[in-house]
């Protein structure tokens, strides 16, 4: 009985690399992650748009967090990926990220929540709480704050 009551209260993340700091992105959103490839430029798109990827014959609207952030653009490495999320009632998109680095998994007692401030700037809507794991703090992305109010393509 107290193995189901940990496994509700606990959480798995793939922590990325974004800049120098660590990410924790819920797996619950994650689809998939591919290798960098070519994407393809759309005109009179928001400026953390990359563009666009053709991943099986899907088409996938890339973005930057690094740009949405108002960091520097991002620098392609053999480590670069796109996470491509399915956020729930949403289209898939995909998110640069400079390195995936692992899948942790969190109890809620390791899970500092952060209340959104409506005054706070906006990068800090993007984070719902920070995540301890091997002494390293992991910002816990709010997808749906991340991907959301971006203005149509």
């Amino acid at each position: 009985m107290e193995d189901n009551k940990i496994a509700v209260s606990s959480k798995q993340f793939i922590v990325v690399k974004i800049d120098n700091e660590q990410f924790g992105i819920n797996i619950e959103y994650v689809d998939n992650i591919v290798r960098m490839q070519k994407i393809t430029r759309v005109p009179k798109a928001q400026h953390y748009f990359k563009g666009v990827i053709n991943l099986r014959g899907e088409i996938i609207p890339v973005m930057s967090i690094r740009l949405k952030s108002n960091l520097k653009d991002d620098v392609y490495t053999d480590k670069t990926r796109i996470i491509i999320l399915k956020p729930e009632q949403q289209a898939v998109i995909g998110m640069l990220v400079d390195e995936v680095k692992e899948v942790v998994t969190l109890e809620e007692s390791e899970i500092e929540k952060i209340v959104a401030d409506n005054n706070a700037d906006e990068k800090t809507s993007y984070i719902n709480g920070i995540g301890k794991s091997k002494g390293e703090l992991i910002s816990l992305l709010n997808i749906q704050g991340v991907i959301s109010d971006k203005e149509t393509m």
